[in-house]
């Protein structure tokens, strides 16, 4: 129990299981592996429900996911980091940063092309892995650097949500999407009334995530819109009770669902690809530049104003950290390409550029707290 309350142990988790999924694809039992994941579930009921087991993963499980985290983004917003102007500003300018340049790094690369539509893949940033980094500095990260990029995270994460919904959505039904939007309301207007029972609101947001599966949007989408309808005084108990299953039952499935893939023996098309260039260049360049770059126009222009204990340097080393795209990004990633080798090639190259990402932000804030400690 000790381990899963340690602020790390997300981080270690997804890696291992990560790490366990490449290695049992790619030996003598990879074909069957694979195939488990991609194996359809025929059960008889008059319902247009995911079949296969992946599917049932990305569009049921992760809702999961997106709920917690759309309660994250309501919390913040109403009574934390976000919630006052002058807190927000930063945090908020940062992130855009961090999304528009990994976005434009991948433009160059491919945006004439016809892989173009991967470019919400390099705008994401993994609050846990991100976080779990972090953490790893332990005191030699000043407190309000996490802060700050939990809160970019937070909005990054709400970026992506938002391009999940308007830009990856290949055709819409409306009836279904209308029905949607009416019961979102109606859960609003039972939070108006102060109807605080969980049950209610879980039963009509079951119904919720159907109509937006069937509506054409991704049916993750109906776990942000049922996070924002459920009243304040909830959400911290809810966040309390999902936050073990979710980050240690649910995303570990996720990846071991995701990562299911042959690497071929030979690397050379993947790493000479222009979808790995821009995914790559996307994070390990795109995410520092942006955040950095924007931070400094939002303190220049008086906007913005740097957290206190924190300086330039750790703007940057925080940047690199949030390089680490991984869950968000290999989620994108799947609805970006349809064609299997171009989402191996997009998995390779978010996994890859995370972990160099981590690395790199990890090793230059500790040495710069070594050169800090020099320096007294």
């Amino acid at each position: 129990m000790e381990f899963i309350h340690d602020s790390r142990a997300i981080g270690i988790v997804l890696i291992s299981v990560t790490f366990l999924s490449l290695l049992i694809s790619n030996s003598r039992w990879g074909s069957g592996y694979i195939a488990f994941w991609e194996r359809q579930l025929h059960v008889n009921i008059p319902l247009h429900v995911p079949h296969s087991i992946l599917h049932i993963i990305n569009d049921g499980l992760m809702a999961l996911f997106f709920f917690l985290v759309g309660l994250e983004i309501k919390r913040e917003l109403l009574v934390g980091e976000l919630s006052s102007l002058k807190k927000s500003v930063l945090p908020i300018i940062a992130a855009v940063g961090g999304m528009v340049v990994p976005a434009a790094f991948y433009g160059l690369w491919c945006g004439s092309s016809p892989f173009s539509s991967g470019w919400g893949i390099p705008m994401a940033t993994d609050i846990a892995f991100s976080l779990g980094v972090l953490s790893l500095l332990g005191k030699r990260a000043p407190l309000q650097l996490r802060i700050f990029l939990t809160a970019l995270a937070i909005i990054d994460d709400l970026g992506g949500i938002l391009a999940i919904a308007v830009f990856y959505t290949a055709s819409i039904n409306l009836p279904y999407l209308f029905a949607a939007l009416g019961l979102f309301f109606a859960l609003c207007l039972l939070n108006y009334l102060k109807i605080t029972r969980y049950r209610t609101y879980f039963i009509l947001g079951i119904v919720l995530w159907y109509l937006v599966y069937n509506s054409g949007i991704h049916a993750t989408i109906a776990g942000i819109l049922l996070a924002f309808a459920i009243p304040l005084q909830k959400i911290n108990k809810l966040e309390h009770t999902l936050h073990d299953p979710v980050n240690f039952i649910i995303l570990p499935i996720f990846a071991l669902a995701n990562t299911a893939i042959i690497i071929p023996n030979e690397l050379g098309f993947i790493y000479s690809s222009i979808v790995h260039h821009g995914i790559f260049m996307g994070l390990v360049l795109g995410k520092p530049i942006g955040i950095f770059v924007f931070s400094i126009v939002a303190v220049r222009l008086g906007v913005g104003a740097l957290p206190e204990n924190v300086e330039w340097k750790h703007i940057w080393g925080m940047g690199m950290i949030a390089g680490i795209g991984f869950t968000m990004s290999i989620f994108i990633a799947t609805l970006a390409y349809e064609l299997p080798g171009i989402q191996l090639i997009a998995k390779v190259s978010v996994i890859g550029a995370s972990l160099v990402s981590g690395m790199l932000g990890f090793a230059y804030l500790k040495w710069l707290n070594s050169n800090s400690v020099e320096r007294k």
